[in-house]
């Protein structure tokens, strides 16, 4: 199995948000994030085929991002799943990965530091993040057969830029 892992795109400034009285989880992406995104989401396209799922943690910006890559690999919604809200400990990603059975190819959004975290455990085994996507950004991980800490291998990680173009 392989593990496409793509952090959401630019999202509306956090402070300006909580200063309203907004739930942070309700915080969109900007325009700009949407169309950068866009661009990220066809360099993606370019790279892998389509995924086999498509996950998504339940915050609005990075469900947002999943639609974009959606339709960008022509595929349905994306699968909310919880696992992947921020704060959420890599274990609980790491069985529903498992889960999912043989899928060739499954692509998760979500957040840092989250994602560093689970990406990083997957390739040492140690709780330690030294892997970091920026906004927009991905990775390609081979879990082998059974996904597991400290067995996965990298691929690649990319920067929104490098893929923004690949995608134009």
């Amino acid at each position: 199995m392989k593990l496409l892992v793509v952090r959401h795109a630019l999202a509306g400034d956090r402070k300006a948000w909580r200063s309203k009285g907004k739930d942070d989880s309700a915080r969109p992406l900007t325009g700009d994030g949407r169309r950068k995104m866009r661009e990220v989401a066809r360099g993606l396209a370019e790279l892998v085929a389509a995924p086999g799922v498509l996950a998504t943690s339940p915050l609005v910006r990075a469900k947002q991002t999943a639609a974009l890559l959606a339709g960008a690999f022509h595929l349905e919604a994306a699968e909310e799943v919880e696992a992947l809200a921020p704060g959420e400990p890599p274990q609980a990603l790491l069985e529903w990965l498992r889960a999912r059975g043989r899928n060739d190819l499954v692509a998760v959004v979500g957040h840092e530091p989250h994602l560093g975290m689970l990406v990083s455990w997957l390739l040492s085994g140690r709780p330690a993040a030294f892997v970091e996507l920026k906004k927009g950004g991905a990775c390609l991980l081979d879990l082998g057969g059974r996904p597991a800490p400290g067995r996965a291998a990298l691929l690649w990680l990319l920067s929104p830029a490098q893929l923004r173009h690949l995608g134009r």
